[in-house]
């Protein structure tokens, strides 16, 4: 009788995470199929031209994601995350994501660890956002 009590919580807390699951809904492709070609948009602020360009959405096992870089001339001036999976390893890699683009002004950035699948799909997205520029 002394073992049935530890016996039974253990079981429940085995078992919690198995209520929590949450599967992926992966679509099959990485990239989605039927995204539009992004498209740069001009905007002016006191002289100087911005461009402001989105990049594709791409599919991720955890969800999609989708940038938009502002560019100031050939400079990317920032980057802003349209969609992003509502993860937490995700929230925290984000600002790193963007704060080394910056810094290379290129989509050559390193993976951030424990968010590898939205790095993957960040670098994706920007990318195409870079290309659709010219």
């Amino acid at each position: 009788m002394k073992r049935a009590l530890p016996v039974l919580v253990l079981s429940v807390a085995g078992l919690i995470p198995l209520w929590r699951y949450a599967p992926s809904h992966d679509t099959g492709s990485s990239q989605a199929a039927a995204a539009p070609a992004p498209t740069p948009s001009v905007s002016s602020s006191g002289g100087t031209a911005a461009t402001v360009v989105s990049g594709s959405t791409v599919d991720t096992e955890k969800g999609p994601v989708r940038v938009e870089v502002t560019f100031d001339g050939d400079r990317i001036a920032s980057v802003r995350m349209l969609r992003q999976p509502d993860h937490p390893q995700t929230t925290a890699a984000v600002p790193q994501l963007i704060e080394e683009t910056l810094r290379a002004q290129s989509a050559d950035v390193d993976t951030v660890s424990g968010a590898t699948i939205t790095s993957d799909g960040y670098k994706e997205s920007l990318q195409a956002a870079i290309d659709a520029r010219g």
